[in-house]
């Protein structure tokens, strides 16, 4: 489980969090919805324990990140917003440099990294070089080295970015298959679609804040819209930022 307690955090003037809170629970899909600069890239960030908020806490499954930043990062699985890949390393290769990271050794850590590399259909990619990569086939290794090790949690920043849609299709039904394994599954997104058809809740922000938390088709019941973005816009109250 994530959760977020009373956020804040500040550059200079600008207050990137102020006061945010919600959770993320086990066996669901959790979408982290809003515009620019709405703060959920910094709101990520404290939780990889990158950044330390000025006041608040954010947990994975009762950890700190801010204290206890080594031990959460053993319990997540983080699939970034770009995706550093050394282009003279094959795939299979960078798989397994994150599951040795994570203590994986020996027939464990064969069997393992066959394992992802299997379930994201990539056994013609493992052995090629990551260079000349597509998008596509960056995203596939880049979302095995978070998943190797078998994560209870799972946080992607926009993950279907520049993706084609047989990866997106891929992507989509490894998510639903991690949520019904019982992950807690976080993820970021601009695509009103995606979130509508993925998430089991949606958590809005504006400003650093919750301005609505819940169901899209209870967000779209609150405020009387037939489609989820609609009731997005309804929300926050302008569509400036929106890309969709």
């Amino acid at each position: 489980m994530i959760e977020v307690n009373n956020l804040h955090k500040s550059y200079n003037d600008v207050k990137a969090l102020n006061g945010l809170s919600f959770g993320a629970k086990d066996g669901e899909i959790t979408g982290l919805l809003g515009p620019n600069g709405a703060g959920k890239t910094t709101c990520l960030r404290s939780l990889y324990g990158l950044i330390k908020p000025d006041q608040g806490e954010a947990l994975i499954d009762q950890v700190s990140a801010t204290t206890d930043p080594i031990n959460v990062r053993r319990g997540i699985g983080i699939f970034p917003d770009k995706f550093g890949l050394y282009e003279r390393m094959t795939a299979r290769e960078h798989v397994q440099y994150i599951a040795e990271l994570h203590g994986e050794r020996g027939d464990s850590l064969e069997r393992k990294v066959n394992q992802v590399l299997q379930d994201l259909g990539m056994e013609d990619l493992a052995d090629r070089k990551t260079k000349g990569f597509s998008q596509g086939q960056r995203m596939k290794v880049a979302l095995a080295q978070a998943i190797v090790h078998q994560p209870k949690n799972l946080i992607l920043d926009e993950p279907s970015r520049g993706l084609d849609v047989m990866s997106t299709r891929i992507l989509r039904e490894l998510m639903f298959k991690l949520r019904d394994q019982g992950r807690c599954i976080l993820f970021s997104s601009h695509v009103m679609q995606e979130v509508a058809t993925l998430c089991d809740r949606v958590v809005i922000m504006v400003k650093g804040q919750v301005v609505a938390n819940d169901s899209p088709q209870a967000l779209c019941e609150l405020t009387g819209k037939a489609s989820f973005e609609d009731a997005f816009v309804e929300l926050i109250g302008t569509d400036e930022g929106i890309v969709a």
